[in-house]
């Protein structure tokens, strides 16, 4: 299902959106969105893009046209998404090729969006000073109120009282698409198709945190490196590199290179019965991907590698509590020969470069996230 969702400035459209994404299992996503990530990328069109925007000034319909077809035409958008923010203008609603389902009104007076906004708990953004959100409101019955007529000839309009709570909206909205509420549930498609979404990079690249912002998805993580720990610690050993060094080499040699997944095959099953993802935090040798491939053949395996440059791996490896000496160039080798993780990394899914902020990271495997859970 296509949803548009429109609106003025403070009518609920981005609560409303996340909420829709997460009943229906579509993504949401505004063209605001859609242009902070391509400004990120090293290309023209990003260059563009993150030169437009710093300079204030609109982007042409024929320019947002061309970024939002290609950007939803993407995997994770295939079946579907609520898109807020765009069209904007009637060029851009007659130029839209995507067959849009419905095109939510969510409908408030402007006295009542100036007076949402000015008791918003963050009022510091340049875009809602009471003059530019006059501004905004003008243009939107300017230019975005023939798009309603647009769509309302096409018999595809709906129109939302806005101004009652957020749950009566909501159930509004859903009745307008044809789905119910039962019990707090909405009856509508679940997602059927199992994934394992592992998670594989040299020691310092983020694998932790890319692990706990999975698990922040309400997604279960299993951590093959844990099999080594807790045997450490269970035999109150000390945590060295030659001493997880000799436990991975006992364990290879009873289990094979793949030893990891055979040892938490048990987990992967438990957690694959009541989700439909689950992600695994450090996946190390090829023969551990392809025990996964063999022993769990209806499942997806998807690989994530993470790149980091060696000399913030190693600094951020250093500021760690637990464990904090076990870095450097030996390590990095022992990893990518003798676990046999560098095929891992070659032939990876996604590879996610993380040398940067936290913020730009959690972006990055925000995409990965999507295009996993909605393609």
């Amino acid at each position: 299902m296509k949803i548009i969702l429109i609106g003025i400035q403070g009518a609920g459209k981005s609560t409303q959106g996340n909420l829709l994404s997460k009943q229906l299992k579509i993504p949401y996503l505004s063209t605001g969105h859609i242009f902070r990530e391509i400004a990120k990328e090293k290309t023209d069109l990003g260059r563009y893009l993150k030169e437009t925007m710093s300079a204030g000034l609109l982007i042409p319909d024929d320019k947002t046209l061309e970024i939002a077809n290609n950007y939803l035409s993407r995997p994770e958008y295939k079946r579907g998404y609520i898109l807020d923010g765009f069209p904007r203008t009637i060029v851009q609603a007659k130029k839209f090729v995507n067959d849009v389902d419905k095109v939510i009104y969510i409908e408030i007076p402007d006295k009542e969006a100036l007076w949402r906004i000015a008791h918003r708990n963050d009022t510091s953004r340049s875009d809602e000073t009471l003059p530019a959100l006059k501004k905004r409101i003008e243009l939107f019955h300017k230019f975005t109120r023939p798009v309603l007529e647009h769509y309302k000839e096409k018999d595809k309009l709906v129109a939302i009282d806005g101004t009652e709570d957020i749950k009566k909206v909501n159930g509004d909205i859903l009745k307008s698409l044809g789905r119910q509420i039962i019990k707090d549930q909405l009856k509508t498609w679940e997602q059927k198709q199992k994934t394992i979404l592992t998670i594989t990079g040299l020691p310092g690249s983020g694998k932790s945190e890319a692990a706990e912002f999975f698990r922040k998805k309400d997604l279960p993580v299993i951590s093959f490196g844990k099999v080594i720990n807790d045997y450490v610690d269970k035999n109150k050993l000390e945590h060295t590199e030659e001493t997880h060094k000799k436990l991975r080499m006992e364990f290879r040699q009873k289990y094979g290179k793949e030893a990891m997944a055979v040892l938490n095959e048990e987990k992967i099953k438990a957690a694959l019965e009541k989700n439909t993802i689950v992600v695994v935090d450090g996946l190390h040798s090829w023969e551990e991907y392809l025990y996964l491939k063999k022993t769990f053949k209806s499942v997806r395996v998807y690989v994530l590698a993470l790149y980091t440059e060696k000399s913030i791996r190693y600094s951020r490896i250093a500021k760690r509590k637990y464990r904090s000496h076990l870095y450097g160039e030996e390590r990095d080798i022992d990893e990518l020969i003798n676990t046999n993780m560098g095929i891992m990394i070659a032939l990876a899914d996604y590879l996610v470069k993380n040398n940067f902020s936290v913020e730009e990271f959690n972006n990055k495997l925000e995409l990965v996230y999507r295009e996993v859970y909605f393609s």
